[in-house]
This record gives structure tokens, sequence and C-alpha cells, in this order.
């Protein structure tokens, strides 16, 4: 019979007792007006503080002696607490009557989605799929399309599959069909010692099945602790499993939004070991990819899987190169395939670089990698995908933000940070913007049409770790989205073009307008030539590649502050007393995250409480 051994007893220090270790997450509900904040829809207030268990350093695990006191380095890599939330069976929510004028009613995923109901499917599964949801009204599908973002924006891109074209990976992604392939190793009986310990809740079954199918789980990683969580329960405190890994801290993970199902949830995670681990926690199976660093020995600072993919992820590791697996295929000893573009002028600018050491378009598909780009030689700290499933945007400590156009796998834009590292990014729900954070305090606003900076947010005292928009409170013409950041601050933001003022002295452009005066061409002529070095291995047909042109990028210089519009928060509150890591917008609450484990969720402004401000106003 398999027993869980105890927990390790830790030595004494100076001769006092040992501090007692918490091995349980603490569930709270602080009450205040230091626990509530306020924005121009109304009052946010704190709903439970959930704090994790963290884990203490594994006894195999070396401390790290340092003599020296003004170092700033040789911690254990780890990233706090990272969160994912996910909604299996979306409550079908109708649009309040009383809901006041100055929220948004018409959002942008409403007609996204609508596009999406209306075209056939292109395969059984999207049928399938399709047929299992109920057909909603317009104003129910509004609800299930934003609870719902990652599948609605698959489902209406109109962009090709990733590696759509390539024989090779075709037929190693037609096996079994539409059946859901499940990991193979048992993670409660694993005698990995990758693994440390597996904690399953005492009636994990029973819970499951008695679960609010309109409820959500929490997925969290907090140094090398996993935790699976049921929101929607009375008992969130007790979570349905907790996974302790050996020595590895896991830095990231993601959850397939594509293969989710009330049996069946896939999630990735990258740790600073390098491994990946494939899991699925309904039937607790795993199973481990890129062990002891076979393909690349860096730790996983971000992972997500590719959009519209059952199988495929994307992995940023700390060398500065992105590698796509595949979680059905074995390892192999990864060697960089013969660069053939000898002829391309090749410049001292590492930030203008795309070297394609293994393209999605190899015939050699296998085993993983699917592809590998090198995109620069420091840390990527994070990536995102765009709604269309066409763009990617990567962020580095170089202070660069990178565009890639990961189909036809080639660079198209590379921006400066004003100073410093960015650390943080993501798009809005229309694709038509980018946001970034970074380590010289700010958060900016790129946008993809214009090409070029829209405007700068100060408001934070200390780097930015999380940004995110509300899908909740965007439409066609204003944007709300939030950050986070090492100062404990939580703040909101409302943007759209028209309320943007240029600074005084900025005469180059129209006022109202993003476009600057200075024309795209002339950028073109100016910017350096096309530097991207690609394997041979994508030369699936030569004669045809011969007549393409490469794609051009462009290669944005710094903008300076006097010509760039600054954009005020809405909101600025210290929502926590350790530094924020973690932010996610949900329909009726608002969830951040901290470093030393602290989940808080923030309860939106209720209807009534809404209409009752609106009114008084009026009669003011």
């Amino acid at each position: 019979m398999f027993a869980i051994p105890p927990p390790p007893r830790y030595p004494t220090q100076n001769g006092l007792p040992p501090t007692p270790l918490e091995t349980a997450n603490q569930l709270s509900k602080p009450e205040g007006p230091e626990y509530t904040f306020q924005s121009g829809e109304g009052i946010y207030v704190l709903r439970d503080d959930l704090q994790l268990a963290t884990p203490p350093p594994h006894p195999s695990e070396t401390p790290i002696v340092n003599p020296n006191p003004l170092a700033t380095s040789t911690n254990p890599p780890t990233a706090g607490t990272k969160l994912t939330v996910l909604t299996l069976n979306p409550r079908q929510v109708k649009p309040q009557l009383n809901k006041p004028t100055t929220t948004t009613s018409n959002l942008l995923r409403w007609r996204t989605l609508a596009r999406a109901d209306t075209t056939k499917a292109k395969d059984t599964k999207e049928i399938i799929e399709i047929e299992k949801e109920p057909r909603l009204s317009s104003d129910d599908s509004s609800a299930r399309s934003l609870n719902n973002e990652s599948n609605a924006s698959t489902k209406s891109s109109t962009a090709p599959a990733f590696g759509e074209g390539n024989v090779a990976l075709a037929l190693t992604n037609s096996r079994d069909g539409l059946k859901k392939r499940k990991p193979k190793n048992n993670m409660i009986k694993s005698n990995s010692s990758f693994v440390s310990r597996v904690i399953p809740h005492d009636h994990l079954t029973k819970r499951l099945a008695e679960r609010d199918p309109g409820g959500t789980f929490l997925f969290v990683n907090i140094n090398r602790a996993f935790q699976w969580i049921d929101t929607s329960s009375s008992i969130k405190g007790e979570p349905l499993t907790k996974i302790l890994f050996t020595k590895a801290h896991m830095l990231c993970h993601d959850v397939n939004q594509l293969t989710k199902d009330d049996t069946h949830i896939d999630v990735v995670m990258g740790s600073s070991a390098s491994d990946i681990i494939w899991y699925e926690p309904m039937s607790q199976k795993y199973a481990r990819i890129n062990k002891n660093g076979m393909i690349n020995g860096t730790p996983v600072s971000k992972i997500k899987w590719i959009p519209g993919s059952e199988s495929h992820f994307l992995a940023a590791h700390q060398d500065g190169t992105l590698v796509v697996y595949d979680k059905e295929k074995e390892d192999a000893a990864f060697v960089p395939e013969n660069v053939v573009d000898e002829d391309i002028n090749i410049e001292d600018n590492p930030d203008s670089t795309l070297n394609i050491t293994k393209s999605v378009n190899s015939t050699n598909q296998k085993a993983n990698p699917v592809a590998c780009w090198k995109l620069t030689s420091t840390p990527i700290n994070d990536f995102a995908f765009s709604p269309d499933s066409r763009h990617l945007a990567v962020v580095a400590e170089d202070g660069y933000l990178r565009i890639i156009d990961y189909l036809k796998e080639s660079l198209t834009d590379v921006f400066s940070s004003y100073y410093g590292g960015f650390t943080c990014v993501c798009w809005s729900p229309d694709g038509k913007y980018i946001l970034t954070g970074g380590q010289d305090d700010l958060v900016s606003i790129w946008s993809l049409a214009d090409r070029q900076l829209v405007a700068r947010c100060p408001g934070h005292d200390s780097w930015v770790t999380a940004v995110a928009f509300d899908p909740w409170r965007c439409d066609d013409k204003t944007y709300r989205f939030g950050s986070v950041g090492d100062d404990c601050k939580l703040l909101l933001w409302d943007f759209s073009v028209g309320m943007l003022h240029r600074p005084k002295g900025a005469l180059s452009r129209a006022r109202g307008s993003i476009s600057g005066s200075v024309s795209l061409a002339r950028h073109r002529t100016e910017s350096a030539s096309v530097n991207r070095l690609r394997s041979e291995s994508n030369r699936t047909d030569p004669m045809q590649q011969e007549h393409e042109e490469e794609p051009e990028f462009i290669n944005h210089p710094v903008e300076p502050r006097a010509r760039t519009a600054q954009l005020p928060p809405v909101m600025d509150k210290a929502v926590d007393t350790h530094p924020l890591c973690g932010l996610a917008f949900e329909q009726d609450c608002i969830i951040t995250s901290c470093q030393d484990g602290h989940v808080r969720t923030w309860d939106r402004p209720s209807q009534n409480a809404n209409a009752s401000q609106l009114d008084l106003s009026n009669t003011k």
C-alpha cells in the first residue's frame, strides 16, 4: 500500500524552536474601507483572501550561500504566484435592464462570436463541439463569448492552422482522429525523482461530481508547488490536488481552451529546471517533455498553447529561444539545422534577427521540437498571441517588443522601451492594440495597424509585472485595462483615441490622431535590411520559395517623451502588502495575486449600487 511520507523536519536555528510550517491554505474574508477601491462604475469590495501555503525548499536542495551582502542574484528562480482561471460551462447571464449608460453594452466579442456561429465548421470535430453547446440568443451568446474568450477567438479566426501545408506535420497530427489523448504516467503513484509529493483531496471524485457546473477552476503555481482549486466551492481553501516538485520551481503554466470539457483538461507547466510537465488533472496523469533539458537546458519563463491546436504549445526559454513542442511526441537531442540564407547581409543588430534553427515546415517532425526560433541572447519575459491567431508579441530583458508573424515565421516590427527591459505584454480583445509593462515603471500602448507607440501610462512607482484588458468593459471605441506592479498597486485605465492629448511641444502630429506625420515609407527606407536567418528545412517547395519576397520588418526608434501622449489612471490603489505579480479580469470580479501567495478576489460593483450612484449624480 502506498503511504505518503510525513513532511520533513527542519533543524533549529541558533537554539530557537523551529518555525511551524504552513501546510494548508488559509481562507479569510477581511472587511473594512482599506479592502475596497472605487472606480467610475462603482465600488469594488474584497470578497476573500486565499493565502496559499508556500512550500519551503526541499531538504535535498542545497541552500545557496552568498558571502557578498550586496549581491542581487543567485536566488532560486521564481515567478511568484501565477494563476489561470478556467470556466468549463460558462453561465448564461443576461444583461441587466438597469445597467448604467457609463458601462459598455456592445462588446467586441459579441460580434466575434456571431461571426463564428454563422461560419460553417471545417471538420467533424468542430461540428461536434458546436452541437454540444446550447443555442443561445444574442444576449446570452455574449455571456458565453466573454467567459470563453480563447475558444471564440479560435473559432472565429480566419487564419490557417499553425504548420498547415506541411505533410510531415499533418501525418503526425492525424493519430486517433477525434480521440483526446492523455499522458501515460500516473502522477499519484509516480516514483519519479522530479515529483516530491502529490496530495489529492480525500473526496476528489465526490467534489468533482457535486461541483457547480458553472463555477470556475483556479490553477496556481507558486515556487515548487502547483495547486488545482475549485473557486466555486465553499471550501475552496482545500485544493483538489496539490503537487510538490523536488528541486524545480514552476514558473509558468497554461490550460488548453480548445480541448477542455467536463472530463478532460490539458495543462502544461514550465519549470526552472527546463523540464515541461503535461498534466491532466481529471485522471491525474502526466508526462515530462524536454526531460533534463534534452532540447533546451534553460528555465522556461513562459508557456502557452498555440491557438487552435490540440497538441502544440510554445515555450519561451531564458536563453532567448522560442520552442514549439508537441505534447505527444518523444524528445530527441536537438541539433540546429543548417542555415542557407547566406546571401543576406547580417549586421551587428541582434534585435532585428529571427534565427530559425528549425522551421515548422521541416520534413523532420518525428520528435520534438516542432520548431525553434532564436530571438535574443537575453531572457524572454513574456509573449502573447493575437486574437486573430496570426501574430505573436514577445518582450524580453533587452528592452525590445517584437511582433512576429508566427505562421510565416517572420519578424515584422521591433519596438524599444523607454529604458530597461519589458516584463509583460497582452493584446486588446480586438487585436488593434498591444500593452506592455516594464522596468521603466510605465505601461505603454502600441498600435498594430499604425505600427507605432500610441501613449505611455505613468502611475506605478516600481516595475510593472502584469497587464490585462478587461473585456467586460471594452467596446469599439473605449478600452478598460489594468496593471499591477512591485509597488503593490492595482491601476485601472480607460483608453480611447479621442481622449489622448499630446504634449504642448508635440507639433509634428495632428491632435486626436495616432498616426504620425512621418510616413511609413520613410521608416521603411531608413530601417535596416531584413536580418532573418532561416533553416533549410522549410524549403518544402524550392521553386516557390525562390520567388517569394521576404517580408520587411521595421526597427522603430525610441519615441521621445515630448512627442508621446500621457494617459493617467482612473484608479490607483495599493491592494496588497506584498509585490503583485498576477492579474485576471472575470465577469463578476477582478483577481490579483502577490509574490507571497495571496490570491485576492475583488467583487465588481453591483448593478443596483451603480444605478443608485447614477441617480444621485443626476439629482445633484
